[in-house]
């Protein structure tokens, strides 16, 4: 019996899988352009349209989970508004405080198995009433979420629909989608992961990348001039 032990501690406790250093590699000295316009950028974002089934979206590189989170929100939100997140969200536990930084309040809502619902999402609206208060205009959640639940189609199409009927951004951390969309639990596929939220990310740090997570922007009003954001 082999006495080699696998480590579950965290993400980053090994380097790439084998085959991102062969490609690394093999194309190291081949000159591109930089800042996301090289060819490889360009055929990844074919493969992620293709994988979703549809070619009216933008797609971005990033080097983690942190800066995807905090550019979306920040390019999202208005100074004046504010991102509805569970009690355990990554933003609201972690990141040491990156989008608050930013200036935009985490209003949190408690939460037993890392989730949040319509319901809970409505409570904040009501009691944020007018211009004394910060607005919340982007709901943010997590799959999978950090306790390890992962949202099920029913949960995502009706935080989708409240959302949309509430002006709201819905934007999916998916730091951890690799490991939501393989879950014995999960009934949702990319494709129609892409049409309920606004915006997502598909997390490559912690499925056997180097470094990085592919930003997807949905909603067209997301898009605009956000390379901008990217670059600053």
């Amino acid at each position: 019996m082999s006495n080699f032990k696998f480590s579950f501690l965290y993400d980053y406790s090994e380097g790439a899988h084998a085959k991102v250093l062969e490609a690394l590699s093999t194309t190291n000295l081949v000159q591109q352009n930089g800042y996301g316009e090289d060819q490889y950028c360009d055929e990844a974002r074919s493969l992620i349209k293709k994988a979703i089934n549809n070619d009216d979206v933008d797609v971005h590189f990033v080097s983690g989970g942190t800066q995807a989170n905090y550019i979306v929100i920040s390019s999202a939100l208005k100074p004046y508004e504010s991102v509805i997140s569970a009690s355990t969200g990554h933003i609201h536990v972690h990141e040491t405080g990156a989008v608050e930084a930013k200036g935009h309040k985490i209003n949190a809502i408690d939460s037993i198995d890392g989730k949040i619902t319509p319901e809970q999402i409505e409570k904040v609206l009501i009691f944020h009433t007018d211009e004394h208060m910060v607005k919340p205009t982007l709901v943010y959640i997590s799959n999978t979420t950090e306790i390890g639940t992962v949202y099920n189609k029913s949960e995502m199409a009706e935080l989708s629909k409240f959302c949309r009927d509430n002006q709201l951004y819905l934007f999916m951390d998916g730091a951890r989608l690799g490991s939501a969309l393989c879950s014995q639990d999960n009934d949702l596929n990319l494709q129609e992961l892409a049409v309920l939220v606004d915006a997502f990310y598909i997390g490559g740090t912690k499925n056997g990348a180097l470094i990085g997570e592919a930003l997807v922007l949905c909603r067209d009003t997301l898009k605009g001039q956000f390379r901008f954001h990217m670059k600053q």
